[in-house]
């Protein structure tokens, strides 16, 4: 008997980090390396660069989880981008727990271009984790934005 649950394949969002984890993820590709489909990834110049509002517009768009992927800390291309995007990768996991958003939603790793299997593992292990939680439902619907006035 199939409820809809078994069926639910979850929307993700990745941010990829242009030098270091879209370059894993490449490797993945070119390796050949199955993984899940769910993610829609989005490649910018430095995990430094993903705004907060980048991650809360993807929640208000209807994504069920948001994935960041930075290099490896002493790799960052941009010296200290990676270190940045880890502080607010933690300010958001708080802020997401004001919107009753489980943190195992957000995911923030490090990936280097050399590690297309830690990315397949990143990417599996937030699919498998949303997919666990269900679709995402933001109490008031999926307006995050009319939720903070």
């Amino acid at each position: 008997m199939n409820n809809g649950m078994n069926s639910f394949e979850p929307k993700i969002v990745g941010f990829l980090c242009n030098w270091c984890s879209y370059a894993g993820a490449d490797k993945a590709g070119v390796a050949q390396t199955p993984y899940p489909s769910n993610v829609n990834i989005i490649k910018v110049m430095c995990s430094g660069r993903v705004d907060p509002q980048f991650v809360l517009k993807a929640f208000a768009s209807g994504a069920d989880g948001v994935l960041i992927l930075a290099c490896h800390p002493g790799d960052c291309h941009y010296k200290e981008g990676n270190y940045k995007a880890l502080q607010r990768y933690k300010i958001l996991s708080r802020l997401l727990k004001q919107f009753d958003i489980a943190e195992q939603r957000l995911r923030f790793d490090y990936v280097s271009a050399g590690e297309g299997e830690k990315f397949v593992e990143a990417i599996t292990s937030i699919v498998d984790n949303v997919k666990s939680l269900g679709p995402l439902s933001i109490k008031g619907g999926n307006n995050i934005w009319e939720q903070q006035h």
